[in-house]
């Protein structure tokens, strides 16, 4: 990240009014910058037209894609695809009005090395105060949010996670606000990541007049950071995910092999 790009992130978040706002789901896209910021600390790299509105944002390795399209025609603004050696390929996508902060949860995984832990993603929800409605979904407690295992299709299609932010509408799900779609080959300590950063019950913060995603968030005036604690709290979350990558990228080179030892000889040294 260069100093410029750095101050730019400061200025906008510095001295603004700022709102502790709740339930995060509902608390609308922010900064997208904690997102692209936080995989360029990771070595990600731009590999789209600097000029264009389009963003996209390739891994050192080039198997794993982000592009964010504000000018899209379908729903989703945000899509991830992987091309891993050791595994299917696999995508996922998101809604327009996501929160960034929901979205980082997810791609800090996807740089950072995989827990060693199983995940389980209803564990996660219903250690947060959700409602487990059925074996297969989930759903927060304003009826809201909605997380799901898509079993039974009848199109033929594969298990995957759906995860839906809607009008409330008592007993149907109401119109979308948003969505994140995850197919099948998606690792799970992936989806559990993101969806760890969604039931977390800390507000995130947005400025004054900033969009929210449903007028029924709940906004809390908080005190305003300064230029310095905004740029020191930023810089310091991206060094982590700087050493958290290079870990990752540690851990999966090949371990190098012991050159044999060389075989004694009963041969004298030779004397000067």
């Amino acid at each position: 990240m260069s100093e410029r790009q750095l101050e730019a992130f400061a200025a906008t978040h510095a001295w603004r009014i700022p709102f502790d706002t709740t339930p995060r789901y509902l608390a609308g896209p922010g900064d997208g910058r904690h997102v692209t910021h936080g995989l360029a600390a990771a070595g990600w790299t731009r590999t789209s037209d600097p000029l264009s509105p389009e963003i996209v944002l390739t891994s050192p390795d080039r198997r794993y894609h982000l592009q964010f399209d504000p000018q899209s025609a379908t729903s989703a603004w945000w899509r991830l695809r992987a091309e891993p050696p050791d595994a299917k390929a696999w995508y996922a996508e998101f809604g327009e009005l996501v929160p960034a902060e929901i979205l980082t949860g997810l791609t800090d995984a996807l740089t950072a090395p995989p827990p060693s832990e199983q995940p389980n993603i209803y564990r996660t929800l219903g250690w947060a105060g959700w409602v487990i409605d059925t074996p297969n979904s989930a759903v927060s407690l304003d009826g809201m949010c909605h997380v799901e295992l898509r079993t039974d299709l009848g199109d033929g299609s594969m298990p995957h996670w759906h995860i839906e932010t809607t009008e409330p509408a008592p007993g149907i799900l109401g119109a979308r606000i948003w969505h994140a779609s995850f197919d099948e080959h998606t690792p799970a300590h992936l989806v559990e990541a993101f969806v760890s950063a969604l039931a977390d019950p800390a507000p995130l913060q947005r400025g004054m007049y900033e969009r929210t995603a449903h007028h029924s968030a709940v906004q809390k005036p908080s005190r305003p950071p300064t230029r310095r604690q905004v740029l020191d709290a930023h810089t310091t979350r991206l060094e982590g995910i700087r050493a958290q990558a290079r870990a990752a990228r540690r851990r999966q080179q090949p371990a190098t092999t012991t050159a044999p030892a060389p075989a004694t000889s009963t041969t004298a040294p030779l004397r000067r």
